[in-house]
């Protein structure tokens, strides 16, 4: 026998070997698979991403629009002079109420009081010399012309009577209307121009609301109509008011119609300038489609919901109505037929297949306070 020939039956012996182990290491593992041991199942289907989910509602829902707005007085006005003159006394108390035609600044009248006893004094003079005339026009002693001349002099002459009279009316300045006197921004023995800002006058017995409804709205508003709103300065007071005016265009940019109330203020709580929150009730749908609001799912400026379909979740469009108590209205996209997800959409996908959760009720030390 030749040298190499020990090594060849070597090779042949460890390949019948290795073959013999790779056969039974394959049979052993096609067993463990037939028999079911770790691999999944032939026609399983999977389990699904586990959600919770409720049907469509069918229902009632209120109309209802919410706006902004801004509250101003019922009247409101700047007193300012309309003379120069020197400020001989302020009336009025800053913060408090003034009735209307009340006294609120007096300039000084004595210039004012001088330029009408002049004009007075002309005018009764010319009206002197229109009688002479008169007597001597029908005596033939001057002409008609004369005669015209001497009734305009009498008429210029009244004119600057009445003129000079209006002006000293005006040192003293009244109260258009009744309300509360602002701070004042003079003081006495000032010298003012006219128009200087003295103090603001306002009248909030009654507080006007300015703000703006869709155009969509339009045909449901109308004067008399109740409103709520809420403000700031008191969270937990509701106020109301009616609306008593509507704007007749409609912005071209904004595509609203501007709404103006009035809401009553005995307790003078509101004030004008305050940002308010409206409330506008506009009737009432039945047979509307509702869902929870945790079961829209915002993308962009498109507003989705997950709809349970043969097992598997479906991302839909829809269009949202009203809102109300932690539900939505849904005016397109669903049937009163269909189920959408209420939990679990952050990690969902369209067309991924879904388990629902069942609905527990609650246990009983639950719904006694415990545990």
């Amino acid at each position: 026998m030749s040298p190499m020939a020990p090594r060849k039956s070597l090779k042949i012996f460890v390949g019948l070997a290795l073959g013999a182990a790779l056969a039974g290491g394959g049979h052993a593992v096609f067993s463990q698979q037939k028999q079911g041991g770790s691999g999944p199942q032939p026609g399983a289907k999977p389990q699904g991403m586990p959600v919770k989910a409720v049907p469509v509602k069918v229902g009632a829902v209120a109309l209802e629009v919410s706006a902004v707005g801004t509250l101003l007085a019922e009247e409101s006005v700047m007193i300012r002079p309309e003379i120069a003159g020197r400020i001989a006394a302020i009336h009025f108390k800053e913060g408090e109420p003034v009735a209307a035609g009340a006294r609120l600044l007096t300039i000084d009248p004595a210039e004012y009081q001088a330029q009408l006893a002049g004009s007075t004094a002309d005018a009764k003079l010319n009206a002197q010399r229109m009688e002479r005339a008169e007597e001597l026009y029908r005596k033939g002693f001057i002409s008609s012309q004369a005669l015209d001349e001497a009734r305009s002099n009498l008429d210029r002459t009244a004119a600057r009577q009445t003129e000079d009279r209006a002006r000293l009316a005006k040192t003293e300045i009244r109260a258009p209307f009744a309300g509360i006197v602002g701070l004042r921004q003079v003081s006495p023995g000032a010298y003012v121009q006219p128009g200087k800002d003295i103090a603001r006058l306002e009248n909030i017995g009654s507080i006007k609301l300015d703000f703006r409804v869709p155009e969509v709205y339009l045909e449901k508003l109308g004067r008399d109509q109740e409103i709520a709103l809420r403000v700031d300065a008191y969270p937990k007071d509701p106020f109301k008011g009616r609306i008593y005016a509507l704007e007749p265009v409609v912005d071209e940019q904004t595509r609203t119609v501007l709404v103006r109330a009035r809401i009553p203020n005995p307790g003078l709580k509101l004030r004008p300038g305050m940002f308010a929150r409206v409330s506008l009730k506009l009737g009432s749908r039945d047979n509307a489609l509702i869902v929870p609001e945790q079961a829209i799912v915002p993308k962009g400026q498109n507003t989705f919901v997950f709809r349970v379909v043969e097992g598997k979740a479906q991302l839909t469009r829809v269009q949202i109505g009203s809102r109300n108590s932690g539900e939505v209205e849904i005016t397109e996209g669903v049937t009163a037929k269909d189920t959408v997800v209420t939990d679990g959409q952050i990690k969902l996908q369209d067309g991924m297949p879904v388990m629902i959760l069942p609905n527990q009720p609650p246990t009983a030390a639950q719904s006694n306070g415990k545990g």
